[in-house]
């Protein structure tokens, strides 16, 4: 298979934009290129034109099966289990001493591991129903997924052990039955969340929240769309309130980086202290 030149990454995403108003120009162009050359793999397309052909059909269908596998879906429950213990024993306590509807939302929340690994921890701290969460992603078929709250079972002894390790009161298989290959999670967990299909490269501020968790979805992003997004997420957060990003990820060198602290440098969670 031929290498792809940055120019037909741009080709191709210029196309994306025209037909489908989706725009990947700020996406890390190493990251999109491997997510490309991997699609060309699966679809066993002998070269970038062949997809660019393709796409210019404005096929919804094939566009939506393109999206999915382009943003990358790969995630677990209580990842980073540390995370999770500071979320439990120090955020979420200080978040409830509000006195108004506590409002979470999951940015970019993939297959929604995250969004029910948040709904347990409420479930045990006995404040589920105080808080309302909206759980967003791009691709619409991930979303759906997400709704289902349907797991391989091959995938629960990981999500057990970070479980275990996050310090959780019961057992993970508390909160899910077992229906053939699937581990398929209380639906009651996911009451108090709207799910949404959201776009962070030309989302808006839509709410004002607690708590905003994105969590390795900035990688992807070059410099200039990191900036976009973290600004959206400062405007969407009300004073003092909290923002979580994951591991690898930081605010320290990004435009408005004045305007929050850091709280837990290990697990990278800020708290937004200026307008």
């Amino acid at each position: 298979m031929q290498d792809i030149e940055i120019a037909q990454l741009k080709k191709l995403t210029e196309l994306i934009q025209g037909r489908f108003d989706y725009d990947f120009s700020n996406y890390a162009m190493s990251s999109f290129k491997r997510r490309v050359q991997r699609l060309l793999e699966i679809y066993k397309y002998p070269s970038i034109e062949v997809l660019i052909q393709k796409l210019s059909e404005k096929d919804e269908r094939f566009f939506q099966e393109f999206l999915s596998e382009i943003t990358v879906n790969v995630t677990e429950m209580f990842r980073d289990p540390g995370f999770w213990k500071v979320l439990k024993d120090s955020i979420l306590p200080n978040i409830l001493l509000n006195e108004r509807p506590i409002k979470i939302w999951h940015a970019g929340c993939s297959s929604g591991e995250e969004v029910f690994s948040m709904a347990i921890v409420l479930q045990e701290m006995k404040a589920l129903d105080r808080v309302q969460i909206v759980a967003s992603d791009i691709d619409t078929a991930i979303i759906n997924k997400a709704k289902e709250g349907k797991y391989p079972i091959k995938n629960m002894e990981l999500n057990q052990k970070n479980y275990e390790r996050y310090e959780g009161s019961h057992t993970l298989s508390t909160y899910y039955k077992e229906e053939g290959n699937k581990a398929v999670f209380d639906k009651n967990l996911v009451r108090n969340v709207q799910w949404i299909v959201h776009n962070l490269v030309d989302g808006t501020a839509f709410d004002t929240f607690d708590l905003i968790l994105c969590r390795n979805v900035m990688i992807y992003f070059n410099q200039q769309l990191q900036n976009q997004v973290l600004k959206l997420f400062h405007e969407s957060l009300h004073k003092y309130s909290y923002l979580a990003v994951g591991s690898k990820e930081s605010l320290i060198w990004c435009e408005i980086a004045n305007k929050f602290i850091i709280v837990n440098n290990e697990e990278k969670v800020y708290k937004k202290v200026k307008d």
